[in-house]
């Protein structure tokens, strides 16, 4: 079995078990896959800013010295990072020969294939600013046409996944009609669910960064 193992950057253990169920769903057990979710140690439940985000990226390494070192350590064929900001990947991808993707820029990738113009719509306005500047980095300003996000508070909305989703919906509504969007990314790996109910509501393809980077994963090892 081809060991993938996803790191969850928050401490939410259920949110992991989430997330690694999403990615076996590309990266399949039958076709010869073995998908471990992992936790990081240390952090909050959800990942709400920037300061959260930056301290995140520690957790991220640590957790993946940790597997390494342990018995399955020699299994290991590539990481996924979980949290749309990316914290880690590029530290992660000095330390290591595998293959390391983030969600975020796996998405980005799939959305702005062919020049496609490509919006985000996620529930946490306090990595707005990050989610930005991580659209910058990796080249994708000229097709992003902005970040529509949810009201309220993030972690109130994430104890309604059925109000959730649909104060997804009408992100996503808006970054099609209003910003011109061809396509659309949920930007948060904990949002997994709400993307993958999403997907076939709207005419312009709503893109799950967890399958997105599973399908990289997959490119990369065939």
């Amino acid at each position: 079995m081809t060991l993938v193992a996803l790191i969850n950057p928050n401490t939410d253990g259920a949110t992991t078990v989430m997330m690694a169920a999403i990615a076996r769903r590309v990266l399949r057990p039958e076709d010869g896959y073995d998908v471990h979710g992992v936790t990081v140690a240390a952090g909050p439940p959800m990942l709400v800013d920037e300061e959260v985000l930056r301290a995140s990226a520690g957790h991220v390494l640590d957790a993946a010295d940790r597997l390494l070192a342990g018995p399955a350590g020699d299994r290991v064929a590539a990481f996924v990072v979980s949290a749309f900001g990316d914290p880690g990947v590029e530290d992660l991808r000095a330390r290591t020969s595998v293959p390391v993707v983030g969600i975020a820029e796996a998405a980005m990738r799939e959305a702005g294939a062919a020049g496609r113009r490509f919006g985000i719509a996620t529930t946490t306005p306090g990595l707005a600013a990050a989610i930005d500047a991580r659209v910058t980095r990796l080249g994708w300003s000229a097709q992003y046409t902005g970040i529509r996000l949810t009201p309220g508070d993030p972690r109130r909305l994430a104890a309604s996944p059925a109000e959730m989703t649909e104060r997804l919906a009408e992100a996503v509504d808006r970054c099609v009609r209003e910003d011109g969007a061809a396509a659309v990314v949920i930007g948060g790996g904990p949002l997994g669910e709400a993307a993958e109910a999403l997907r076939h509501r709207f005419q312009v393809p709503v893109i799950g960064p967890i399958p997105a980077a599973a399908r990289e994963i997959h490119r990369l090892l065939t």
